[in-house]
């Protein structure tokens, strides 16, 4: 049971509390995301149930005032009551507890269950809600719905929403950089006092503290949400949003799509396609035409109701993709063989309701996106055009952003729902050791053709269905980008998609102005050489500050101009991917304009061959089930012979998740946040297969006769 409170005030039961928290999300269009467990009364304890996410520590305190306050800080946080109230500016002393008799009264929750969802019932809003800053960016915050005996998971955009509903604004602390500037303890103890001379040192943003706020906490390979989750903030890329799963795209990653935007759109324009533009909204009759692929989209369908106040006559569609949308349109177009080839494209958003954990880039709501539909008079034209663009997506991946990705064939069970096939480009993460559909390009054959009688008289006047294909890449391209390249100091940017190539920073010690003038001169020969480049003259923030600020974005060059590079005509330029002293490259003024640009392509290339080493490596070729099953718990993917029959696909999927559930379960808390979870499935069928053939070797499924070596991970 879960805790109680005194006999003096009474709590509802654990039924009542998860019902008053499932009603508030309702309100909120929060999706209930819901686990029953044992009563855990601390952090420990809810640590032993195994839930993926981050666990936080909730402290109900008082000043000596008797003002009310609830810290909400990360499990792993250093909560000083002393260091915060000095921070809050509360006079009298550290922060200290209050009883579980004014909890039960103001929040009405008993001691071990409290969390912010139970502001909800401070209607006087008696209580200063202090939010510990590690927590802004997460995903999968695990709170109590009022009682300890269940965890419900929301995201901060959604906290937020709660706390907007309860009416309370929570005060956002910095808990890591609190406890960097608490005094060191003696050796006996006790706070060491600071020397009686010590000098007051200045707070401004090129401060330590500074710098340490900008830095990136997590580790990469040990706690790969909470990294990713802090690099797309503390990078500049994108701000949270108060609806779950969207996400506001900064300048900074917003350019970067544009690279992509004009790199893709550049060759296609050439293979003949031309840019349109179509509504957002869909009728229910449209959508509804074409029966496979409605059921394929139906549970990520959002639809408009109410025009005001006032009941729509019909249900409006929000575009999940756009073939419903234009398919009417090309049958009033398209009449003649002489009205083919139709290329259209567009750039838009499109809205998928995923109920999944929402990742920036990678899964969210809306997400931005080009959308192909081109219809031809032969099959053959269909699908010479569904391997160009394929290429080119292939291209995007490997020219502009280095990631390398494998081109295959998706099987019938995960082709596009309504389309004759689907080939696909899928990359690899290999710190979460999953696999990411990275871009598709669909045949859809004649059936939309037939659904929305799409036909044209062909040259012997006799009528035919058109062959149509679509095709489509989206910003996820930039979440895979980051997922494979980025470290532990922050982004590191591919040369060819950076929106900044090189950062050049002066380094001032006495009279700026020969030093910025010089660095804005060799900054307009590199931008005449085609260089993206930026100077950092600021005056309020020291070089230190610029280096970790540039660092965290992934400029790929930055270039240092000093009082003696000035003697020597010369500059010091060192590498985003490189971080060894050794490693930096003095430049003579007059190579610079040659030099760097040459320097930006070597790093190109050598962030491609990189990341495809890592993934070749991480690529088992697997000929039995305990083979397949070891690749996967080595967070690698696995070439296995399959049969290509979708029921045998499904068992696949099946028992890889079941023998991953049973690891979960035996394994410690320890080492659940080291294993990939979940089930495998099938990623494509490379096109190209592994050498020696599939003749002789038997499906790891079902040990049939295999028809191909079919390429399996867990994915995102």
């Amino acid at each position: 049971m879960a805790a109680e409170a005194s006999a003096s005030v009474s709590l509802p039961d654990p039924d009542t509390c998860i019902k008053q928290v499932t009603d508030l999300f309702s309100s909120l269009s929060i999706p209930l995301r819901l686990s029953r467990h044992d009563a855990v009364p601390n952090v420990e304890a809810h640590a032993a149930v195994g839930l993926t996410g981050q666990l936080v520590k909730n402290l109900f305190v008082k000043d000596k005032k008797k003002q009310l306050y609830l810290i909400v800080a990360a499990a792993d946080s250093q909560v000083n009551l002393g260091g915060l109230a000095k921070h809050l500016g509360v006079s009298g002393g550290p922060l200290r507890m209050e009883s579980g008799d004014v909890m039960a009264q103001v929040l009405g929750v008993a001691p071990g269950s409290v969390t912010p969802l139970a502001l909800i019932n401070d209607g006087e809003h008696k209580v200063q809600l202090i939010l510990d800053q590690k927590l802004e960016s997460h995903d999968t915050l695990l709170f109590h719905p009022l009682t300890n005996t269940a965890t419900v998971t929301i995201s901060s955009a959604e906290l937020k929403q709660v706390l907007a509903k309860s009416g309370h604004e929570a005060k956002i602390v910095d808990f890591t950089a609190l406890a960097a500037a608490a005094p060191a303890p003696a050796a006996d103890g006790k706070t060491k006092p600071k020397p009686a001379k010590e000098p007051k040192k200045k707070a401004d943003a090129s401060s330590s503290s500074g710098a340490q706020t900008l830095g990136i906490s997590a580790k990469k390979e040990s706690q790969f949400h909470d990294w990713y989750s802090q690099i797309v903030t503390k990078s500049e890329l994108i701000e949270y949003y108060d609806i779950s799963g969207c996400y506001i795209f900064r300048p900074w990653s917003y350019a970067m799509w544009e690279v992509i935007q004009q790199f893709f759109d550049t060759k296609i324009k050439k293979l003949g396609v031309k840019n349109a533009y179509f509504p957002l909204f869909i009728s229910k009759a449209r959508l509804e035409t074409e029966k496979d692929h409605v059921e394929g989209f139906a549970p990520e369908v959002a639809w408009v109701t109410k025009s005001g106040e006032s009941d729509l006559a019909e249900p409006i569609a929000v575009r999940p993709t756009s073939e419903t949308i234009m398919y009417p349109a090309y049958a009033k177009w398209i009449r003649s063989h002489r009205d083919l080839p139709l290329k259209l494209n567009q750039w838009s958003n499109v809205v998928r309701w995923e109920f999944k954990s929402p990742t920036p880039f990678i899964r969210s709501r809306e997400f931005l996106w080009q959308e192909g539909h081109t219809a031809f008079a032969t099959k053959e034209e269909a699908d010479v055009e569904v391997r160009q663009i394929l290429d080119l997506y292939r291209r995007v991946y490997e020219d502009v952003l280095a990631v390398p990705v494998t081109p295959g064939l998706k099987t019938e069970t995960e082709k596009f729902a309504g389309g004759l096939y689907t080939t696909t480009v899928e990359a690899f993460i290999p710190a979460a050791g999953r696999g990411v559909q990275g871009a598709t390009s669909h045949c859809l054959g004649t059936n939309f053709a037939k659904m929305f009688k799409i036909e044209f008289e062909d040259k012997n006047g006799q009528k035919q269905m058109v062959w149509q294909n679509s095709w489509g890449l989206t910003t996820r391209t930039l979440g895979v980008m980051i997922m494979v390249h980025a470290d532990d100091d922050g982004l590191i940017l591919p040369p060819r998609a950076a929106p900044t190539q090189v950062v050049l920073i002066p380094i001032v010690y006495a009279d700026a102005g020969p030093l910025v003038a010089q660095s804005h001169e060799l900054a307009n020969e590199l931008r005449a050489a085609g260089v993206r480049i930026e100077v950092d003259d600021r005056d309020n923030y020291n070089p230190g500050w610029k280096y970790n600020h540039w660092e965290v974005k992934g400029v790929p060059l930055r270039i240092e101009l000093g009082p003696k590079d000035m003697e020597a005509k010369q500059v010091v330029v060192r590498r985003r991917d490189k971080r060894d002293k050794k490693d930096a490259i003095v430049v003579p003024w007059a190579e610079l304009s040659q030099r760097i640009p040459q320097l930006l392509e070597q790093m190109q290339s050598e962030m491609l061959e990189r990341a495809r080493a890592e993934a070749d490596s991480r690529r088992k070729v697997t000929l039995t089930w305990e083979e397949f099953s070891a690749a996967l718990d080595a967070r690698c993917t696995a070439l296995a012979p399959h049969c290509d029959d979708a029921e045998c696909e499904k068992a696949i999927k099946k028992r890889s998740g079941e023998e991953a559930k049973i690891q979960e379960e035996g394994a410690s808390n320890a080492e659940q946040g080291e294993k990939l979870t979940g089930a495998a499935k099938s990623l494509c069928i490379p096109f190209k297969q592994p050498e020696g053939g599939i003749e002789g070797k038997m499906c790891i499924g079902c040990g049939k006769q295999a028809k191909h070596y079919t390429l399996f991970g867990r994915s995102y």
